[in-house]
């Protein structure tokens, strides 16, 4: 079910399989109790079409659902809210039905009314949602986009339970994009009556719905007793507390007292923990398709100079960056991480060559260097990898300030455009779903490239998402291998643009208490990051 699009020949009637069909659930699942995560930051929004960061992805994920979900622990496809759907022979028109009797929290019964709501609130500019890009393919979404129309033209609701999505143009990933949060399905009286709230006044139909917010303390989801999924979740809690240093989080978890530490395991208590037994027991490692960068931003004189930036991902000593995070990661060439679909191989990218740099640099203008800031989430060991960048900076001359913010901070600001380098890491990229496309929209395309979006950078390079379009065109499987070529020539055009420095690509690690139970693929989960909460449970 990876890929569910076919051929043009294929294409018709398809409906997905019951759920039965496609999770078995854990024999030794326990019914009940509540769980303990931490994290160092509060979190900055529940609201589906805002939320874009790892800390609260899986939280979101909890509350909300979509027409299209993926097998826990898996990154296979499977039905939401919609218990069926038709694809037309061209390939062009979705036709969604939705399951009956699904409740949003507040008690309402969920109609093919949401779906179209939610569809056009995302894609609202003024929602400012940094996922909007995400459906570009749906017809009417440029209207939205720029402002001529208040709603999308091609989503139709057929009937209280019937919905139509026609698109403008082929699009291989448009499946996965139906499971993205940002296509989860919103209560409109909610939303209106929450206003700018929303995000910490969420109502959804998933497994959990939240029950406290304390600022700066704790969240506390409680059971969705009426959930449309049979036998999950199985906590009855789960509770966040925040402002927790991840050491301190460590040390309470030893202490039986906190059930994961969201943050992971700190990096200099690392070491210590896979040399100790018993902590390493609690150990879960993962692969993940992630990527750490540099933003730089290409509005922001002298970042606007080409030279300047190619000169940038020169000076960055990649190979001494992972020794600060014990070798957890390899040196990235390219925004695609090795295992992402798309990949060039062979690509060595930008050579470690200072003294090329700073003849690059001389060659802009700019033999003395400049002054610059670099902005930096304050968790380590973010910080210290900032002034690893700072120490390579300064050896070809530029004289970077380090601002070290809470998490949202730094996202307002990469946000706004106001900050004209961003090391990514603790927001770094993780795909939503396995296709060299999630790399490129929301974080190096045009259309992230807006106020609010995750193209920090604001890099837009009309051409290459021309490209991309066309890439996406492609449906036929038996093509994918010219559609990963393509998106190779787009990720080399803009390594050739160098609004990054692609920096690592890093393995995950977390940690569990001894009473968590569940299958280790759901502290990893590759779509519910960090952890799918919905099927994990205590064993006492």
């Amino acid at each position: 079910m990876k890929r569910l699009l076919a051929t043009t020949a294929l294409i018709a009637t398809f409906a997905l399989p019951a759920l039965a069909q496609d999770y078995t659930h854990d024999p030794n699942a326990r019914a009940g109790g509540g769980i303990v995560v931490t994290y160092k930051d509060d979190v900055a929004t529940l609201d589906p079409a805002i939320g874009y960061d790892w800390q609260n992805w899986s939280m979101i994920k909890s509350l909300f659902d979509g027409l299209m979900d993926y097998v826990p622990g898996t990154t296979e496809l499977r039905p939401g809210l919609a218990e069926s759907y038709e694809i037309s022979e061209d390939g062009m028109t979705f036709t969604f039905r939705l399951r009956p009797g699904v409740k949003f929290h507040n008690g309402r019964e969920m109609t093919a009314e949401d779906v179209k709501y939610s569809l056009d609130r995302v894609t609202n500019p003024a929602t400012q949602s940094p996922g909007a890009g995400f459906f570009g393919s749906i017809a009417g979404y440029d209207a939205m986009s720029d402002g001529s129309a208040t709603s999308l033209g091609g989503v139709e609701v057929v009937d209280p339970l019937t919905v139509r999505i026609t698109l403008s143009r082929p699009d291989a990933t448009f499946l996965h994009v139906m499971a993205l949060n940002f296509a989860s399905v919103v209560a409109r009286e909610a939303v209106e009556a929450a206003g700018d709230d929303f995000g910490k006044q969420p109502v959804g139909t998933g497994a959990f719905k939240l029950a406290e917010w304390t600022l700066g303390q704790r969240l506390v989801f409680e059971k969705n007793a009426d959930y449309w999924r049979a036998g999950v979740p199985y906590l009855d809690t789960v509770t966040f507390e925040v402002g927790q240093e991840p050491i301190v989080a460590l040390l309470r978890l030893q202490n039986g007292e906190v059930d994961v530490p969201g943050d992971g395991i700190p990096p200099a208590k690392f070491v210590e923990v896979m040399g100790d037994p018993e902590q390493a027991a609690r150990v879960v490692e993962g692969g993940q398709l992630h990527t750490g960068y540099i933003t730089l931003n290409v509005n922001t004189p002298p970042l606007d100079n080409v030279n300047v930036r190619k000169a940038i991902n020169m000076a960055i000593n990649k190979e001494r960056i992972t020794q600060i995070i014990n070798g957890r990661a390899v040196a990235a060439t390219q925004p695609l991480p090795p295992s992402m679909p798309g990949y060039t191989e062979g690509y060595e990218g930008y050579p470690f060559d200072p003294e090329g740099a700073k003849a690059l640099l001389a060659e802009a203008g700019l033999a003395d260097g400049f002054d610059t800031e670099l902005y930096v989430m304050n968790t380590d060991p973010n910080p210290r990898i900032a002034q690893a960048i700072q120490q390579d900076l300064a050896t070809i001359g530029i004289r970077a300030s380090i601002q070290s913010l809470a998490q949202a901070n730094v996202i307002e600001a990469g946000g706004a455009g106001n900050a004209p380098m961003i090391w990514s890491g603790g927001m770094a990229w993780i795909a939503d779903f396995p296709d060299p496309s999630n790399f490129y929209g929301p974080i190096l395309g045009c259309a992230g490239a807006v106020e609010g979006g995750w193209n920090w950078s604001k890099y837009c390079n009309e051409a290459l998402d021309a490209m991309a379009v066309e890439a996406d065109g492609i449906t036929d499987p038996a093509m994918s291998g010219a559609r990963m070529a393509k998106w190779s020539d787009v990720y080399m055009g803009v390594m050739e643009d160098a609004p990054w420095v692609p920096v690592f690509n890093e393995q995950r690690y977390t940690m569990k208490s001894p009473r968590m139970g569940g299958d280790d693929a759901l502290y990893v989960d590759p779509v519910s990051i960090p952890v799918n909460y919905d099927y994990v449970y205590v064993t006492e």
